[in-house]
């Protein structure tokens, strides 16, 4: 596929990154020449130096014969017209960025007038993500397939879980619930378990469930936590008032502290049901004023990683139950897997997996679309979820007789509405949604996960 890029920064590059490796025709554009320079220097790509919303810059892009153009630039206004201008052109599909709350009401309007085949707003869906995590403050992440139906999560094992020493056949053999561990991190490892696979202490276990299974599963382990009431957010930019706005609409009390005094004012407009504190949230004296050791949680979404990760250390330090961090280097991933900072997120890591996932499925003609795709494990691990819209080989044959390739896992299995946590003898078979886990990445069909 040819595949335009407009717009080279934090998010733009980590989809260069990842569509890189995919074997797609790459094209990028941005104004600034040496962010140009430097993604060629990294990568197989080309190059255009310019406004990306130009037709004149379009045209030296060769829009016009693209399968796919993406504009992701800081500025929603331009996104939005560079992605009208490539379909003007001839553009096949078109994806913008778009974040301003201002537009979000206007979302599907401008996806029908624009021809527009995505909005992706990095904020907005970093925030569900964390309010996720409040709302089940035992798991470390949440994500959802099969429209919410099947929630893949993960839990940190830490002392006295009753997992530590279990292997997985004997907590099936012993828990009521119905789970799959799928994927586990164990230090810098990353293992695909087998049943015999024995869960040691500091383990990061990934496990899919059924939608109402989560909270069976975290009591049966004894992992149920009296809910989180009292939130606290460092940093008002665009992803804190988004998470400000939904938890306080969720009736949580939220207590939000920027540092710009004009836009602590805005949020105070914004926001009537939130506490907006002007402040620097780095400042421990101001922490322990506004009462951080009383919070429940604390998010920290400043614009500087260093101080995200310091503040979420000193407030797990002082026994803040949930301690979540925003963090855009994923050199800090793995260093900060070894620390008390349980929960971790990354916008672009967030929205790039959308991405990745609707390029799998626009791309693929085998017959097993990519409807959903997650990037686990620092990246190291993907959860797909396939449509299987053409029979296969491998259909109506139970699991037990089929071979997967090594490092891979059939994780789910979605047939009519219902949610299989499959064994080996369950099958797959026509107009079933599948959720496969594995290390080996560009897999776009689920032939692709069998020998």
């Amino acid at each position: 596929m040819k595949i335009v890029v407009i717009g080279c920064g934090t998010i733009g590059k980590t989809i260069v990154e990842h569509v890189s490796k995919e074997g797609h025709n790459l094209i990028i554009v941005d104004a600034d020449k040496q962010k140009v320079e430097d993604l060629i220097e990294r990568f197989d790509v080309m190059g255009v130096i310019g406004n990306g919303a130009s037709l004149e810059i379009q045209e030296e892009a060769q829009v016009k014969t693209a399968d796919l153009v993406i504009a992701v630039t800081p500025k929603d206004e331009i996104n939005i017209l560079a992605t009208f201008v490539a379909k003007k052109l001839g553009a096949a599909a078109t994806i913008a960025r778009v974040r301003n709350p201002e537009y979000l009401k206007q979302t599907e309007l401008m996806k029908e007038d624009l021809g527009l085949s995505m909005i992706v707003n990095p904020e907005q869906e970093t925030a569900d993500e964390i309010t996720k995590m409040i709302k089940l403050p035992s798991l470390s992440k949440i994500e959802s397939f099969a429209k919410g139906k099947v929630n893949l999560f993960e839990i940190l094992v830490e002392n006295n879980n009753p997992l530590i020493g279990e292997t997985l056949i004997s907590i099936n053999k012993k828990l009521k619930t119905k789970v799959l561990v799928c994927a586990v991190q164990r230090g810098e490892e990353v293992i695909i378990p087998t049943g015999n696979f024995v869960i040691e202490k500091g383990d990061r276990l990934n496990i899919t469930a059924d939608e109402g299974s989560v909270d069976s599963f975290l009591a049966e382990i004894g992992l149920i936590k009296s809910p989180l009431k009292n939130i606290m957010i460092i940093g008002g930019g665009i992803i804190g008032y988004y998470l400000a706005k939904e938890l306080s609409d969720k009736r949580f009390k939220v207590k939000l502290i920027e540092q710009k005094e004009k836009r602590a004012e805005e949020l105070a407009e914004l926001l009537p049901k939130v506490t907006i504190i002007t402040g620097d949230g780095t400042d421990q004296s101001l922490l322990i004023e506004e009462g951080i050791e009383k919070a429940d949680a604390c998010v920290t979404l400043t614009s500087i990683d260093e101080e995200n990760i310091i503040v979420s250390m000193y407030a797990a330090a002082v026994r803040v139950r949930k301690v979540i961090a925003k963090i855009k280097r994923d050199s800090f991933m793995g260093m900060l897997d070894s620390l008390a900072i349980a929960s971790l997120v990354s916008p672009k890591d967030i929205v790039s997996s959308r991405i990745v996932s609707y390029i799998r499925a626009l791309s693929n003609s085998k017959g097993s679309n990519v409807v959903t795709l997650y990037k686990l494990v620092n990246n190291k691990v993907e959860a797909l979820e396939f449509y299987a819209k053409q029979k296969k080989r491998f259909f109506n044959k139970p699991l037990k007789d089929l071979q997967t390739k090594e490092n891979c896992l059939i994780a789910c299995i979605i047939r009519d509405g219902n949610v299989i946590i499959p064994n080996g003898n369950d099958w797959i078979q026509l107009n079933d949604n599948v959720i496969v886990v594995t290390t080996h990445q560009q897999f776009d069909d689920l032939t692709d996960a069998f020998e």
